[in-house]
Formats: C-alpha cells, structure tokens, sequence
C-alpha cells in the first residue's frame, strides 16, 4: 500500500479514472452491441456517427488501441452498408 502522501493521492486518482474508463468503454460496447442487432439501414446509419465519435473518443485517451479503433469503425460501417 502506498507510504507517502502523494502515493495515497496518485492511489485515489487512478481509483476515479479506472471507474470513469470503466463506465465509458462498457457504454462504448453496448452502443456497438445496439448497432450489430438493428435491422433497418436508416435507423442505422443514424446510429452510426454516434458509435463511432464513442469510439474515436476511446482511441484519443489511449483506453483503446488507435488500431482496434480503426478497425471497429471500419467493420461497423461495413455492416450497416451491407444492411438493407
């Protein structure tokens, strides 16, 4: 456990990120989830721009790897473009 003061500090700071990562990226997946299950293509293609400024905002905080980023987005658009 942490000894020194800025320690105990840096403990509860990282105990707050890890939630508010925690809460972001849980709503990011079931946004993506929400995505996968609609069937028409117009409701979908709304929903899109959505998804993915979740998941570029994931990207820019390092949460998600730029490449995982990059390759959800491109696998989300192909899917609502294949609906129809």
């Amino acid at each position: 456990m942490a000894n020194h003061k800025s320690a105990k500090k840096r403990a509860r700071q990282d105990a707050v990120k890890r939630l508010h990562n925690r809460y972001y990226k849980k709503s990011t997946r079931t946004a993506i989830q929400k995505l996968r299950e609609m069937e028409d293509q117009g409701e979908a293609k709304k929903f899109l721009p959505k998804v993915v400024s979740m998941v570029d905002r994931l990207a820019k905080n390092n949460n998600w790897h730029k490449n995982k980023a990059s390759n959800l987005k491109g696998k989300l658009a192909k899917f609502v473009n294949g609906l129809g």
